[in-house]
């Protein structure tokens, strides 16, 4: 209430400290199992830049000294910036994922001239060792993406993203072994559900694993296996993950399998995207009407749009955390969110468990807020922050809310309210 009283609504909003609490939790929680299961490998976080790419969000991360993955070539751009001022040293890694152009290539060869130790460049397909060829002059750290196998209901049978295990075999023989100017330190993969205690997941980790010893039983300079992303966020209320009983089974799986293979064990590195910054994000509305279609729709009507400020809502259908913020004495009724384009599916309608959405009801004169929480990964660069808006709905205001050493809580606004003139500046009036 402190926030809208002061900067309005719509806003949305990032609260930093949850960035690092994050990183130290994944941290904690590795720490814990390499200790019981006697693992001697090395564990690296690495941030996943596309899922935020705002200077607060990277400095904020390089606070706890983590390392980056790239997802394209202007990751890099970024990267040489942060570089310059200090906030990026030249021996940390950075993981470059992603289909690889050749202005992608032609950054990486750059940053490895100028000094960039541990890039690490992870190639998708045999013709990216020719790109990144033509453009490094200095000797360059690879890895290679493996391809894996789709849960069943999905629409393909295997990922388009990475290489299968014969594929890679082939690549590191004819290309990679012997040549003076790269060595293949990594091998990685992605289950695209992302990190879950499934069947498909442990047998997906356990088959990749695999792969693992067999590269390292023909390549001695593989030291590194970079298990991905996808460690889930809460997105509800109502759901427990327990982070360390998966992390000490996932320690637990690897090492058992290098064990039986008598291979070394790997140092292992994971990308978390939402999971870093997801937690820290969230948007705030206001009720500014309300509108009933037939004997069971209500609808009430917020000051932004679905569409602009949580397109994975409208796109995807995930869901977040939702709550009202004011009028909790008040009885509750079941509604629909309804945002203010004349969009049909820019509407919000039910919540992660209990497939509806309830708030307080709303007497003439009242004002009703409400917020979504856990948003802080994605959303931004997939609604067009800044940019042209579904129906020229404007982005709203975005405060940064950050806690000093004495734990006094700051706030700095990052941008205002978009207005009209920069929208028309866009569109060429």
């Amino acid at each position: 209430m402190e926030l809208i009283e002061n900067h309005g609504s719509p806003l949305k909003f990032s609260y930093l400290p949850k960035i690092n609490s994050q990183i130290e939790k994944s941290r904690d929680l590795f720490a814990k199992a390499f200790e019981k299961y006697e693992y001697a490998g090395n564990y690296n976080y690495c941030y996943c830049t596309k899922s935020s790419h705002f200077n607060f969000v990277l400095n904020q991360v390089l606070k706890s000294g983590v390392d980056l993955e790239t997802s394209s070539a202007f990751d890099l751009s970024i990267i040489e910036r942060l570089e310059q001022k200090g906030k990026f040293n030249k021996n940390q890694y950075i993981i470059c994922n992603g289909y690889k152009t050749e202005q992608y290539a032609q950054n990486m060869g750059h940053l490895v001239t100028q000094g960039f130790e541990n890039l690490v460049c992870v190639l998708d397909n045999p013709d990216e060792f020719e790109l990144i060829n033509k453009y490094t002059t200095k000797p360059t750290q690879l890895g290679i993406r493996i391809a894996t196998e789709e849960e069943p209901n999905f629409l393909v049978y295997t990922s388009r993203l990475g290489m299968s295990h014969k594929k890679i075999i082939e690549l590191y023989k004819e290309k990679i072994e012997g040549n003076p100017n790269f060595k293949l330190k990594l091998l990685h993969f992605f289950v695209n559900s992302g990190i879950r205690d499934t069947t498909y997941f442990w047998s997906e980790l356990t088959r990749l694993v695999n792969v693992y010893c067999d590269v390292k039983e023909i390549c001695p300079d593989l030291e590194t296996l970079d298990i991905g992303g996808g460690m889930p966020i809460y997105t509800s209320l109502g759901v427990e993950y327990d982070y360390g009983y998966m992390i000490d089974q996932i320690v637990y799986y690897i090492k058992a399998i290098c064990d039986n293979r008598g291979v070394p064990v790997p140092n292992l590195f994971t990308e978390f995207g939402s999971f870093t910054v997801g937690e820290s994000g969230g948007m705030i509305y206001s009720i500014i009407g309300q509108k009933e279609q037939n004997d069971k729709e209500l609808w009430y009507i917020i000051n932004s749009s679905f569409i602009t400020t949580l397109p994975d809502t409208w796109g995807i259908g995930q869901k977040f955390i939702m709550l009202a913020i004011n009028n909790w004495d008040k009885e509750f009724q079941r509604i629909n969110l309804g945002g203010l384009t004349c969009d049909s599916q820019d509407f919000y309608n039910s919540d992660t468990n209990t497939n509806q959405v309830f708030m307080p009801k709303i007497n003439p004169g009242e004002v009703l807020h409400m917020g979504f929480f856990h948003t802080g990964a994605y959303q931004e660069s997939l609604g067009g922050y800044g940019g042209i808006q579904h129906c020229l709905i404007p982005a709203p205001k975005h405060v940064l809310i950050d806690q000093d050493e004495e734990g006094n809580i700051t706030y700095e606004v990052f941008a205002e309210a978009q207005n009209a003139e920069s929208m028309l500046n866009i569109l060429g009036y």
